[in-house]
């Protein structure tokens, strides 16, 4: 009887983690419309996907303001702001984090983009992106001048992903 706790401890943290749970069946596929949102951004601005109508948006969802790797990719999207900007693209950056978090963030690292606060997860939702404990799996969105989904980014690494992400705009052209 001894491991009965130790098994449910175990079961909790799987679901803490998502190790039981299954794909969404309603996770938007390449190809597929972008979900419409509306949303404050780091300003206190709403914002809607619809507003960039006929532009390439990159729409990077992201844990938290002011972690290392967080830090690291929004540094890059905004050290490759020309040439996105000469691409075309809009750059959003979706967290679960406020816009008092995000202004700061905007602010110590003079980002050029908007940042979307997500606070209660429907953006990440509506993506199927995962969000546990209310941090947002790293995932990255292209989407097209007339709203579809031209790739999808499940695994980033933020060191690189600027340039994967310049490639798939640059086919979209």
């Amino acid at each position: 009887m001894r491991a009965a706790p130790v098994v449910v401890s175990l079961v909790l943290s799987l679901l803490a983690c998502g190790g039981t749970q299954s794909e969404s069946s309603t996770e938007p596929r390449v190809g597929a419309r972008a979900p419409e949102f509306e949303v404050l951004d780091h300003t206190g601005q709403t914002r809607t996907l619809g507003e960039h109508a006929g532009k390439i948006v990159v729409l990077y969802f992201y844990p938290r303001d002011a972690t290392p790797g967080c830090t690291t990719e929004a540094c890059a999207f905004r050290d490759a702001w020309d040439r996105m900007q000469a691409a075309g693209a809009v750059v959003l950056g979706v967290s679960t984090d406020d816009v008092d978090s995000h202004r700061a963030f905007v602010e110590e690292h003079e980002l050029p983009f908007a940042l979307l606060a997500d606070t209660d997860g429907r953006i990440a939702q509506s993506y199927g992106v995962p969000v546990r404990m209310n941090y947002a799996k790293r995932m990255t969105f292209v989407i097209d001048g007339e709203g579809l989904i031209r790739r999808v980014f499940e695994e980033v690494d933020p060191a690189v992903h600027v340039d994967e992400v310049l490639a798939v705009i640059d086919e979209l052209r």
